[in-house]
């Protein structure tokens, strides 16, 4: 049994209220699909709690954004990269400012376990490709030729939007699904785990999942929202809708 976690985007109390979440659920082992940075107001925090926890992470294209550059963000997300990039580079303690930027700099674009791969785009496109709900109905062909490359479970992030697609292709979002889905040793699905520090369903509570061998359980946690969205509206850096946007889960 593990949990996978994405899309903190400098949340800690998001981060903080999922871990001690995991923790009570006895999980031990915990995977990140990135996007530890970006957005909000805590990148340092972040950075350090995952690598004190031991979790496994790759990279999501914030987390490149910040070690390389922002490519096709809009300005409120490429304002925070910058703004991020600034903190990490003032750190004075230098053992923390390496270990940093080591630890993003070392992120792989993939974790594979057997027949479960995880990455945070898609499977074609593992650091910035999105796979939206809607492109069951807009691009199917793009869903057929994403799941050419899927085994028999992916688990992606990127969207901050939880559900399942099924190679049909077909997509179900969490209450459609009553917050489970049954692993089957047939059926190949594409598994967004949804958003700790960001989520966009429309629920303003952090997102992650815990696996089993026979089943997903998505998981809702709420959190002081409020602590964040004060946090950022506080940093004349950081765009004020990032905080707003919180309260809205959007």
């Amino acid at each position: 049994m593990f949990a996978i976690i994405s899309d903190i985007h400098s949340n800690l109390t998001a981060l903080t209220a999922v871990l001690d979440d995991i923790e009570r659920r006895g999980v031990k082992e915990v995977f990140c699909l990135g996007d530890i940075v970006g957005y909000g107001p805590e990148p340092r925090e972040c950075l350090d709690l995952i690598v004190e926890r031991h979790i496994a992470s790759i990279m999501g294209n914030h987390d490149h954004a910040v070690f390389y550059e922002p490519t096709n963000f809009n300005t409120g997300a490429e304002r925070a990269s910058y703004w991020t990039r600034s903190i990490l580079e003032q750190e004075t303690d230098k053992e923390k400012r390496i270990m940093r930027w080591s630890f993003l700099g070392r992120l792989p674009i993939r974790i594979q376990m057997d027949n479960i791969l995880m990455i945070h785009g898609s499977p074609r496109r593992p650091v910035n490709e999105y796979i939206f709900p809607d492109d069951i109905y807009t691009n199917s062909s793009k869903l057929l030729a994403i799941f050419e490359k899927v085994q028999h479970i992916c688990f992606v992030g990127h969207t901050h939007v939880p559900g399942v697609f099924l190679d049909d292709p077909d997509f179900y979002a969490v209450d459609e699904l009553d917050y489970t889905y049954p692993i089957t040793q047939k059926e190949r699905a594409i598994i967004n785990v949804g958003s700790v520090g960001q989520p966009r369903d429309q629920d303003t509570r952090a997102s992650y999942v815990v696996v089993n061998e026979k089943k997903v359980d998505f998981v809702r946690v709420a959190y002081d929202l409020e602590v964040t969205v004060a946090k950022i509206l506080a940093n004349p850096q950081l765009d004020d809708f990032e905080g707003e946007r919180l309260r809205d889960g959007r």
